[in-house]
């Protein structure tokens, strides 16, 4: 259930004693903006600022195409030309594709958000597509449409059309009047695929096809599926360029699952799980096959042939060696009721002529009977994972697999991963998998958090070799199989897999590759590995600021790819991915870095090289950048650009950023609206720590003015200078409602200490409001504290210790981190304390190594104590709103509460009398 809890200020003489409070797994409840732009906010105008979602640039370059939604309402789907003046948008749109030519945008049909909310789903229209052709503009929709797709030539559109819903026509005629019919039982019947010629417009259709796999580089398509007749039943593969199906097996019982191609422009081949189904449609163990161009399907892996009590389940993930020698797969141990579900289908039917049993005599006194009937958890102290974390993992455990691999050159099946070391990254490359197991450290995970053994496996052998215990960062394997490289003890270490040494490559670094703002009790992180060069000849690192490259061979020197002028500068850069299937880096490539100011807060573009030190300045600019995409054929880049008062639209630019042009206008209408402006201020903590935030200055702002001043804070918020504020309704306050109903917004950073994290807020954020008091900025008498989750915390701690804020609104806290220690998180079953020890919380200890005073419950205390306070509870909700209606009336109640307190407006029913319970 979602809550929170408002507090008015009271002026009280302030305790000496601290009272510690923490937080509940529970939830509380365009353009650049025109200067004469003066309307207010209101909540209605943000549900309608329109979004950028899905978007996609043309493998030429040419076309760009996204869904614009807003936070409530109708989506569209948007098509731009990138560099002229076609323009095109389809209502009721989402999830654009453009095909590989470029000439074609097909996209899912929704139905409106008025049929969703007033209609019955069964009226309600259904799923469909339109496909826009870019050089015409002509829209063709097509009704009841699942999945769809292009061939990788963009020549072809494939589309599955939904089955009939029940007591439609059940029939679905084909091109020469065949009919696919329900099949048994509740084994499905599958639908029509249609593949159709975007020259020409002819469409063939495929009936009864219950799943399809496009090649993801030839003309191919792999479907099953289901008929009257036996012998249509099965596996087929369909030549897109002309021809008839090839049958690549054919059962009409068969169930086929996991299917995957082998990639390359060779001659296709395929492996699958195949199984039997059931009366109802449920598959048995499964088969492993293989299935090449011009040979017969064969049996690679037997269900006899996994280990005994396991099988391969159908909803297995299959993966091919990049050699096309091995064939990864999924198997895992069968539960007792999937064991019986087998024997009952396997044995003969005993009873009468329908199978049924005679019913067993009642026995009043039988114990089992009796006790079948109850309901018990054992909690057990050595359970490696407490109960109801235990039930939040079942449904996933249920159906985890563990990995193996087929070898197809004869050399047979070896298993990979077992529960014993259950993850296991699979090496499509040469070399060993990457393998790891917290299973040591389960129990010790309560307080801990994750910890876990490195290991590689061998898979030709499943050898294991350990390359390091309890590890508690990240580790990865170099993409040759020659090295992983880890985080331990403030240094990266870099394992050799030929000869099994270690060695430390950071530490003699003239820099720290440690994190430098880490305040938690826990050792702190690297910043994390950018790449790999070419024959795994060295590893990319990043420091706070900069790039090094790391030779891997022993006895060459560390260099900086960006020659240290991120740390000179205060920037910092990161590698930007133009290519998500890149795996390394070659000598002399130019790398795209972004880059952000660690303190003047804005963001840009620069160029760097794999073999020399240095960068080039692309873009830069009091503004925020987000990288999007590239263009696949094209020197052409998709990125975002905003600021506070600027909507993130999407422009494209050159590869070296130049020439730049904005393509979508998403939200004109946002220059009619007094949006504030957004600066930078600092001030120093109570111990005289350096700080920064954000202050939003409200619409029509006067020089000398006071103003009621909003505080929203969590950790680090100063990086969001820049940022458009999310316009959407939820658990947050909406800066641009505020700032445009005169108030100031003050968005602080925060420096925590470790076991003093509600001291270290108040030493940090109090200061920082009485600076915008001392700036003549605020109004000392109407400041508005607000946080969600840990910073509802440090809310609720805050009110205890001063008497600053006119009122606070506490999302999602808790008042007795003493009692929360030992809680559970209800979402993953979790037991808190390492939250509290390690993490967040900055506890640095357990409860009885590290003890304070306990205070009372938050919201008891404040109505014990007489205080004015109001506490909502939103029924079923997690932990913050998920629902639009409580979204929004969060988002009103919290204006109303603050507005009354701050600017003295009139106070609603719900905050002098309260509503009482009326049945619902």
């Amino acid at each position: 259930m979602s809550r929170s809890i408002a507090v008015p200020r009271r002026p009280v003489r302030i305790p000496t004693t601290l009272f510690p409070v923490l937080l509940s797994a529970l939830a509380l409840a365009g353009p650049v903006l025109a200067q004469g732009g003066d309307r207010p906010v209101t909540f209605t105008d943000i549900m309608q600022i329109r979004e950028v979602e899905q978007p996609t640039i043309s493998h030429d370059g040419r076309w760009v195409a996204l869904t614009a939604e807003p936070d409530r309402g109708d989506p569209e789907v948007v098509v731009r030309e990138a560099r002229g003046e076609g323009r095109f948008s389809v209502p009721l749109a989402t999830e654009p594709v453009i095909s590989a030519d470029g000439r074609w945008v097909a996209m899912r049909l929704v139905p409106s958000l008025e049929a969703v909310e007033t209609l019955p789903e069964a009226e309600r229209p259904r799923r469909g597509m339109a496909v826009l052709d870019t050089e015409t503009g002509a829209v063709l929709r097509f009704e009841d449409v699942g999945s769809f797709g292009f061939d990788p030539a963009g020549r072809r559109l494939l589309y599955h059309r939904l089955p009939p819903r029940e007591g439609d026509d059940q029939e679905a005629d084909g091109p020469e009047g065949e009919r696919s019919e329900a099949g048994e039982g509740g084994r499905d019947p599958g639908s029509p695929l249609v593949i159709r010629e975007l020259g020409s417009g002819s469409e063939r259709v495929l009936t009864g096809v219950r799943s399809w796999h496009l090649h993801p580089d030839g003309p191919w398509v792999a479907y099953t599926r289901f008929a009257a007749e036996p012998d249509t039943s099965g596996l087929h593969v369909l030549p897109l360029a002309g021809g008839d199906p090839v049958t690549v097996h054919r059962s009409p019982e068969g169930h086929y699952a996991a299917l995957a191609w082998r990639e390359g422009e060779g001659s296709p081949e395929l492996a699958f799980v195949f199984a039997i189904e059931d009366r109802e449609g449920s598959p048995g163990a499964g088969t492993l096959m293989h299935w090449r161009q011009g040979g017969a399907a064969r049996v690679l892996v037997a269900p006899d042939e996994a280990p005994e009590g396991w099988f391969i389940p159908a909803g297995t993930e299959l993966r091919w060696h990049d050699d096309g020698q091995a064939v990864f797969f999924g198997w895992r141990p069968m539960w007792p009721d999937e064991v019986e579900s087998l024997a009952r289908d396997e044995s003969q039917d005993t009873g009468g002529p329908e199978g049924e049993e005679d019913a067993a005599p009642f026995e009043p006194y039988d114990l089992d009977a009796i006790l079948a009937d109850g309901g018990v958890d054992v909690w057990h102290g050595r359970d490696p994972f407490i109960m109801p974390q235990q039930k939040v993992r079942w449904p996933r455990e249920k159906e985890r697999t563990y990995w193996a691999v087929h070898h197809l050159d004869g050399a047979g099946t070896v298993g990979l991963s077992d529960p014993d070391l259950p993850e296991l990254e699979v090496p499509t490359g040469s070399g060993p998998a990457l393998a790891r197991t917290d299973v040591p450290y389960r129990v010790e995970r309560t307080w801990l958090g994750t910890v876990y053994d490195l290991w590689l496996v061998d898979p030709e052998t499943g050898r294991r070799t350990l390359v390091a215990e309890g590890l508690r960062d990240a580790a990865e394997r170099s993409p040759g199989g020659r090295f992983v490289i880890y985080w331990r003890d403030g240094a990266y270490h870099l394992y050799d897999v030929r000869n099994g040494t270690t060695r430390d490559v950071t530490s003699r670094l003239p820099v720290p590759m440690a994190d430098e703002d880490h305040d938690y009790p826990n050792p702190p992180s690297g910043y994390g590995v950018a790449g790999w060069m070419e024959g795994d000849a060295a590893v990319l690192l990043y420091d706070k600021y900069d790039l090094w490259t790391v030779p891997t061979e022993a006895g060459q020197e560390p260099w900086s790819v960006t020659g240290q002028e991120g740390r000179s500068g205060h920037r910092v850069f990161r590698v930007v991915e133009l290519d998500e299937d890149r795996e390394t880096w070659s000598e002399g490539e130019a790398l795209l870095l972004s880059s952000y100011h660690d303190l003047e807060k804005n963001f840009g573009f620069y160029r760097a090289r794999t073999d020399r030190p240095g960068v080039e300045r692309l873009l830069e600019e009091e503004k925020r950048f987000e990288f999007v995409a590239r263009a696949e054929n094209a020197d052409q880049l998709l990125y975002t650009r905003e600021a506070y008062d600027e909507f993130p639209d999407l422009w494209v630019a050159g590869t070296r950023l130049e020439n730049p042009r904005r393509v979508t206008e998403l939200n004109p209408q946002l220059s009619e609206f007094g949006w504030g402006e957004a600066e930078l201020v600092e001030w120093q903590s109570l111990d005289g720590v350096p700080l920064q935030g954000v202050v939003i200055k409200p619409r029509g702002y006067q020089e000398g003015r006071r103003y009621p001043v909003l505080v929203y804070y969590y950790r680090f918020f100063s990086q969001r200078l820049h940022e458009f504020n999310d316009p959407s309704i939820n658990h947050r306050p909406s800066f641009p409602v505020y700032a445009s109903d005169g108030y100031v917004v003050f968005l602080p950073d925060v420096r925590f200490e470790v076991g003093r994290p509600g001291l270290a807020a108040t030493k940090s954020v109090v200061p920082g409001v009485q600076h915008l008091i001392d700036m003549g900025l605020a109004d000392p008498d109407a400041v508005a504290l607000h946080g969600h989750s840990w910073s509802g915390y440090q809310t609720a701690f805050m009110v205890t210790q001063t008497d600053l804020f006119a009122t606070a609104v506490a999302g999602a806290p808790v008042g007795n981190m003493t009692s929360a220690y030992s809680g559970i998180r209800l979402g993953s079953g979790l037991a808190r304390q390492f939250q509290y020890e390690q993490g967040q919380s900055r506890m640095s200890g357990s409860l009885w190594e590290a003890p304070f005073e306990q205070s009372v419950e938050l919201y008891l205390a404040l109505r014990r104590l007489g205080k004015e306070t109001v506490f909502l509870q939103y029924r079923g909700e997690p932990h913050h709103p998920q629902s639009y209606a409580n979204k929004l009336d969060w988002a009103i109640r919290m204006k109303q509460w603050i507005d009354h307190y701050t600017k003295g407006e009139a106070a609603p029913a719900w905050i002098t009398q309260g509503v009482p319970y009326l049945g619902r």
